[in-house]
């Protein structure tokens, strides 16, 4: 019998949730395969079985496992089943007896009428299936009392005689329940971490608004020869993180730490792309953004959305990150204030594209804008460098065309 103990994952992590197992107790397994699924405070990973055998487990799902602690047995001394790869730790005898034959004309139960499918699968009794169609009731706001969900008469006519009110999840109207859930590790650290930056940091955000028509009609222009020659869409995510990476250059304080007395500046830019998943948001690093191309940079925030979808992220892939960027937009927000993501001194939040009137050269003009948001550490960045960093964002991303040097080529030829 070998244990399969909790791997050391980082010197700062002490302890890990036990998200799910992937096999099942008195389950043969191989060598080198999955058996169970661990989340650390950063990142969520697999533990492999270190030899073939009998699977034993130790714990169960949602608890909270140290660094070391028994996981899981695996008896490898066992003969591998065949034809199934599964043995039952207890068996017991079970006597079957053969199905009786059908009468051919069985009497149906009085106390229980004929099933209907109404639509989506919900099943009804003839009657309120009938009303339900008289009536035009969404059965969706209906919540059945029948054996095996199937919705009665009364539960439709209930629905009538409420309109509007729905129950939250199916439950019962004018509930008073209260559900009680642990948190994860991944919720305890963005809990611990958001505190941590509003309590020691002095934080202070900048506002200011992008007019995204240019950037518009280049994705509109080249879109499809950009998927045909990269294999991979023409997102906003490119433009920003690339405009981002060329004005951190120019203020370098904005991509700088603090570390006790001293400031910690980068010469490249590594940036946090926050992505939000069912456990929790998440910031997985693209590194050197300037040092890729538009391409290179979309496939990155493909992957690592993918795998933070999957929760396949590693501890490396959110490691470091000398600056991050949110976007609130996709979820429909119009302006908000991000906090920072320490030990980084400065965070941009994107938003949700919205066409305004805008004066332009004295007409007013519908254009799509969208309002940033850069949120900073005032300890260490002045009103001026992050004022004068977002103004330099904005002007790159209504001027894609300086993305390729970070200067006008007229300014450049004139030298001014």
């Amino acid at each position: 019998m070998i244990e399969i103990k909790v791997p050391a994952i980082g010197e700062s992590i002490s302890e890990v949730t036990l998200l799910k197992w992937t096999k099942k107790e008195g389950e043969w397994v191989e060598r080198d395969e999955v058996i169970a699924e661990l989340e650390s405070e950063k990142a969520t990973f697999e533990v492999n079985a270190e030899q073939a055998g009998i699977l034993q487990p130790q714990a169960k799902e949602g608890d909270t496992l140290l660094i070391g602690d028994v996981l899981a047995k695996i008896d490898e001394t066992a003969t591998k089943p065949e034809g199934s790869t599964k043995v039952e730790v207890q068996s017991t005898k079970v006597e079957t007896t053969p199905a009786k034959p059908q009468t051919p004309n069985p009497q149906p139960k009085t106390n229980e009428a004929p099933v209907t499918s109404v639509s989506n699968d919900i099943k009804a009794t003839p009657v309120a299936s009938a009303i339900i169609a008289d009536k035009k009731v969404d059965p969706a706001s209906i919540t059945p009392s029948g054996t095996g969900g199937k919705i009665l008469k009364h539960d439709v006519l209930e629905a009538l005689s409420q309109p509007g009110k729905k129950a939250f999840g199916g439950v019962e109207l004018n509930t008073r329940n209260v559900r009680q859930e642990k948190m994860s590790s991944l919720r305890r650290t963005i809990s611990r971490r958001l505190v941590e930056a509003k309590n020691t940091t002095a934080m202070l955000t900048t506002f200011n608004e992008v007019d995204m028509t240019r950037i518009m009609e280049v994705r509109k222009q080249y879109k499809d020869k950009f998927k045909e020659t990269h294999g991979v869409n023409l997102g906003f995510m490119s433009f920003f993180a690339k405009a981002c990476a060329i004005a951190l250059g120019e203020w370098p304080s904005v991509n700088a730490y603090i570390d006790g007395d001293n400031i910690l500046y980068h010469d490249y830019a590594d940036i946090s792309i926050a992505v939000s998943t069912p456990r929790g948001l998440t910031v997985p690093v693209i590194r050197n953004v300037e040092s890729l191309g538009m391409a290179d940079i979309e496939k990155k925030v493909v992957e690592l959305a993918g795998k933070a979808r999957d929760s396949k992220l590693t501890t490396e892939d959110l490691q470091g990150g000398t600056f991050t960027i949110t976007n609130g937009g996709v979820f429909g927000s119009l302006m908000s204030t991000p906090i920072i993501n320490i030990p980084q001194s400065a965070i941009l939040g994107m938003h949700k594209i919205q066409e305004r009137p805008m004066a332009i050269n004295g007409q007013v003009v519908i254009r799509p804008m969208m309002y940033l948001a850069l949120s900073y550490d005032h300890r260490i960045i002045d009103g001026r460098e992050s004022v004068s960093f977002l103004v330099r964002v904005k002007e790159l991303l209504e001027n894609p065309d300086l993305l390729l040097f970070g200067k006008d080529p007229v300014k450049t030829l004139l030298e001014v």
